[in-house]
């Protein structure tokens, strides 16, 4: 039962990371600060990774970053500096949540799973949540960044692929748009797949 009560308690806490800044500072123009660097490919590229690393711990929409890496700089290197900044910023979620939250809790070994770490990437308050929540239970590091990598891979190939592909041809509606669908077709997928769990433990 105590076990219970800190695993549910360092989710809590987890929750509370990405939710305060947000309460304090709302949103922060991300696109605004990425825009002013257009001129430079380069620059473009490293503020844009800098901060979807900085989404973990700041309101930064990361679906939008990603989306106008891709539409500025191509699918293949926006895909690269998306990719590199989503991996960047779990490993910082994850330090964080060893580092802040581990002391809350017990020997329980209620780590989320990796299939729940997987599909969580694009759904914003749980993913980062999750991925203090990992650090904090000492998921080992080795699977925690392979998982990282590929959901943030897959994630980082719609949003860099929709941004080179509908950007660019004035599709600016949709190509925003779309991102925005991703966090509610992995909530869905996610509830469906604990609904699916539940059902096999009563039966």
């Amino acid at each position: 039962m105590q076990s219970a009560k800190n695993f549910t308690l360092v989710i809590l806490m987890a929750m509370l990371i990405p939710i305060i800044p947000f309460a304090i500072i709302g949103e922060l123009p991300g696109e605004q600060w990425l825009s002013s660097t257009d001129e430079n490919a380069l620059l473009f590229g490293i503020t844009g990774m800098g901060l979807l690393a900085a989404d973990i711990l700041l309101p930064i929409p990361s679906s939008i970053m990603g989306t106008m890496l891709g539409a500025r700089l191509g699918f293949l290197p926006g895909l690269i500096w998306c990719w590199s900044g989503l991996v960047a910023g779990n490993i910082i979620g994850y330090l964080t949540g060893r580092l802040l939250l581990s002391r809350f809790v017990s020997d329980s070994q209620q780590t989320p799973t990796l299939w729940l770490l997987f599909i969580s990437r694009p759904v914003p308050v749980f993913a980062e949540a999750l991925t203090f929540t990992a650090g904090a239970e000492k998921m080992k590091f080795s699977r925690f960044l392979l998982v990282s990598m590929a959901g943030n891979g897959i994630y980082s190939l719609a949003l860099s692929g929709n941004g080179a592909t509908l950007l660019p041809n004035a599709f600016a509606g949709p190509g925003l748009a779309l991102p925005m669908l991703l966090p509610v077709a992995a909530w869905l997928t996610w509830r469906w797949y604990d609904q699916k769990k539940r059902n096999s433990t009563k039966q």
